[in-house]
């Protein structure tokens, strides 16, 4: 981590001090949904490494490494990463941007959403006087991040990067065409659907047994389908118990029926005995 030295005796800024923004425009309109898309699907992963709840996402925050005049020149604003054991708030606070000199703690992966040609996403310009370091180099030299992904929509790739004895290494894709990522305990790769009404190749989580991570609109629709399908089991097994319970009412509507008939009949037969009898005939000489 590099963190440049104040000339002076006073205290390095925090946080609150730091601008939060650098004025830049989103690129591009499926940024947020793709941001949403990887917080939303890897929450229930986090709270299960992190059942005290200490850890953070940015989504565009920026991330200061170095002290500089501007500000902005010494810092960068990762698309997407995690910093793990880190509370979400600080000091009771929403945070405006991570500042590592306060903070110390380096986030374990950092994604960059590519809207260009990925120049800028794959500039290794080391920091100098007149020369803003290049995003590549910042997150490999300067901040150390372990992992880090660029992820280009229009030609539905996804490039993983993992930091060894200080250089970034691509890493090669399992069979299923995914990147794990061991911190986590998941994969990162490609998924071709529709989030959000729209239909693209999204950069998606999946657990080590290969299954896709579900949003949590997805999840809630999953559970959805999962109740309906328990409420027409439920009204199916309710049909059957009461055509189970209408056969029962008719095979026992039966039984008393035969009952009745043979009753009547055992009727006739003794007044026609009785009437024999009268006649002086014994009824079992018929």
């Amino acid at each position: 981590m590099v963190v440049a030295k104040p000339s002076t005796n006073l205290p390095l800024p925090d946080h609150k001090q730091l601008p939060e923004s650098d004025g830049t425009f989103v690129k591009n309109f499926q940024e947020h949904p793709q941001s949403l898309l990887l917080t939303s699907s890897i929450q229930p992963v986090l709270e299960t490494l992190h059942p005290n709840g200490q850890y953070t996402i940015g989504q565009d925050c920026g991330i200061y490494w170095n002290l500089t005049d501007p500000p902005e020149r010494g810092a960068e604003a990762p698309d997407w990463f995690y910093v793990p054991n880190v509370p979400p708030l600080l000091d009771g606070e929403r945070r405006r941007s991570y500042v590592l000199w306060k903070e110390k703690v380096i986030p374990a992966i950092a994604l960059e959403f590519v809207s260009g040609n990925g120049e800028e996403e794959r500039d290794n310009t080391a920091s100098s006087e007149t020369t803003k370091a290049g995003k590549f180099w910042v997150y490999e030299q300067a901040v150390k991040i372990p992992f880090y992904g660029i992820y280009e929509v229009d030609k539905a790739t996804v490039e993983v990067y993992q930091l060894v004895a200080g250089r970034y290494q691509r890493c090669v894709p399992d069979d299923r065409g995914h990147y794990f990522i061991p911190p986590l305990g998941i994969a990162l790769g490609i998924w071709q659907g529709e989030y959000m009404h729209q239909n693209l190749p999204w950069l998606r989580w999946w657990d080590a047994a290969g299954n896709l991570l579900l949003s949590g609109d997805e999840r809630a629709e999953v559970e959805k389908q999962r109740a309906d399908l328990e409420q027409q089991r439920a009204t199916q097994e309710q049909q059957r118990a009461d055509t189970q319970q209408q056969r029962a009412i008719q095979e026992q509507q039966r039984a008393d029926d035969e009952q009745q008939r043979a009753t009547q009949e055992k009727q006739r037969a003794d007044r026609l005995a009785a009437k024999l009898r009268e006649l002086g005939i014994d009824p079992q000489d018929i």
